[in-house]
């Protein structure tokens, strides 16, 4: 999908950048022109619209508005800017965004997830290269110049990265009170093949519990333990051609050995009922499942120590005695970094103001957390420690305003409260990790997927219809693979493949 613009929008933008760039390092001594000296305090400020991922469920409009005049409370003094709240489903974020835009309706800050090249070769995103240095000049130098690179295309800057721990790793999580109970010793869990024999030791113990839920609709976790993989901006949930083990040719990540394996577990699993039957479909979350006693474990990535993961699941959804183990190493890719970058809308007439605000997400720690947390007091409350827990002991879902699912996607996670019973030493392993993992070759390579995206569209309709019961152990991949391949190929995979070999090779010769 191309976006583009008219010639006459393309100028209003450029007047309101050239006009923005005039006014930033001295908003304070600008004066309204307008003539009306009765105008409302508010329409003083420049309004800005800032659209995050809600992964629960989205606040009623008052208490979002009091969160919203929290923040303005800050940003009127700091810069001059009133934001508004934009909190839009996971399911339907990208797609949503992208609907606005085209609509024109304001949206003037938004996050990539996963569709970076998407928004990028879209025109949706808008080029910051001579912005940041005025207008966000702490959150450049917080970043640093080598995170800030995987997200420039053509020499321009079209996003920045959220601060984080990029090095995600695959654990299994499970529930603790079951495996003490069956004499379970999951320390001793290394690999993802060692754990049928605990997953037919839960069954028989709990006939009418899955042994193994779905991370999420149609993902048993199982891709997630194929180590070293660089999915070329595709991402996990539907990947392409990919780059596995450091060899810098591009392959066909369906008609790998690593791939045909895995879908022969999770058969095995779904024939012996060690996984949920209907993991390829089901719109309930791995937490309401493991919450309703329907589940024992689920693998998933993570990004912070196995020893916190417990503390911070339970405290987001009030799901009792958890454990995680870790499976998998930890490995970055370009799209680690930028899968989760703030952009400026192209279509924004305030980029300048949008800019600013985004520099306070990653810089105010107040900013963050109230996005974060809410009112302190209503929404959580903090020890003397500084740890946050929710009010009367209740979980994320029980206060009237928590992003905290938003933990790790939003500006600085380094300046967000830590939640109760995790430990501050984590931030020093996590940053230790983000140093030591293991990294792609093409470290800092951006697909573009515009020169096939036709190609694209087929092959994303075909990956949508096979890849869930592959992984979820519903088709027989006996038969399934070599169908699934066969139609890959008939919709494009091979020219996807193709091009992604020419564009890395060019990278690679200007390196």
């Amino acid at each position: 999908m191309r976006f583009a613009f008219p010639k006459s929008a393309a100028v209003l933008i450029a007047a309101a950048l050239m006009t923005g760039l005039c006014s930033c390092s001295n908003m304070s001594d600008r004066k309204s022109n307008s003539a009306d000296i009765t105008e409302s305090y508010t329409k003083q400020y420049e309004k800005i619209v800032y659209a995050y991922t809600a992964y629960d469920r989205i606040p009623e409009k008052k208490i979002l508005d009091s969160v919203e005049e929290a923040i303005n409370a800050i940003t009127r003094k700091k810069i001059g800017v009133e934001v508004e709240l934009k909190p839009i489903a996971a399911a339907d974020y990208s797609s949503n965004v992208s609907l606005a835009l085209q609509d024109g309706e304001q949206i003037d800050i938004f996050e990539s997830i996963g569709d970076f090249n998407t928004f990028v070769s879209g025109n949706m995103a808008y080029d910051l290269t001579n912005m940041i240095d005025a207008c966000a000049p702490e959150t450049k130098k917080l970043i640093g110049d080598d995170l800030l690179s995987v997200c420039y295309k053509d020499g321009k800057l079209y996003g920045i990265p959220t601060y984080k721990p990029y090095a995600a790793a695959a654990m299994i999580v499970y529930r603790r009170d079951i495996a003490r109970k069956l004499g379970i010793d999951m320390s001793k869990v290394k690999s993802i093949h060692s754990l049928t024999e605990i997953l037919e030791k839960v069954k028989k113990a709990y006939p009418d519990m899955a042994p193994l839920l779905p991370v999420q609709q149609g993902n048993s976790g199982v891709n997630l333990c194929i180590p070293e993989v660089d999915y070329l901006t595709d991402g996990v949930s539907s990947p392409k051609g990919v780059l596995m083990g450091g060899d810098m040719t591009v392959v066909d990540y369906y008609g790998t050995k690593e791939f045909a394996d895995l879908c022969r577990l999770a058969r095995t699993w779904y024939n012996a009922g060690l996984i949920l039957k209907d993991a390829a479909t089901t719109t309930n979350t791995v937490m309401e499942l493991m919450a309703s006693d329907k589940g024992f474990c689920y693998i998933a990535n993570y990004n912070y120590p196995a020893a916190d993961v417990p503390a911070v699941l339970e405290a987001q959804n009030n799901v009792p005695s958890l454990g995680a183990v870790q499976i998998g190493s930890a490995y970055i890719t370009t799209d680690s970094i930028n899968s989760l970058s703030w952009m400026i809308s192209a279509t924004s007439v305030n980029p300048v103001a949008a800019l600013k605000f985004l520099n306070l997400t990653f810089t105010d720690k107040d900013i963050i957390n109230l996005i974060i947390y809410g009112i302190e007091g209503r929404d959580y409350i903090l020890d003397e420690d500084g740890f946050a827990s929710y009010p009367n002991g209740k979980a994320a879902f029980g206060v009237p305003y928590n992003t905290q699912l938003n933990c790790g996607t939003l500006g600085n996670y380094f300046l967000m409260y830590p939640l109760a019973g995790t430990s501050k030493e984590s931030v020093i392993w996590e940053k230790e990790q983000n140093k030591q993992a293991g990294k792609s070759p093409a470290m800092n390579f951006t697909f573009d997927s515009s020169p096939v995206r036709t190609e694209y569209t087929a092959v994303n309709n075909v990956i949508s219809q096979y890849l869930p019961g592959l992984l979820c152990g519903s088709l027989d991949p006996e038969t399934a693979v070599s169908e699934f391949e066969y139609k890959l190929h008939t919709a494009g995979l091979g020219n996807i493949i193709a091009e992604k070999q020419k564009q890395l090779d060019k990278w690679l010769a200007g390196k």
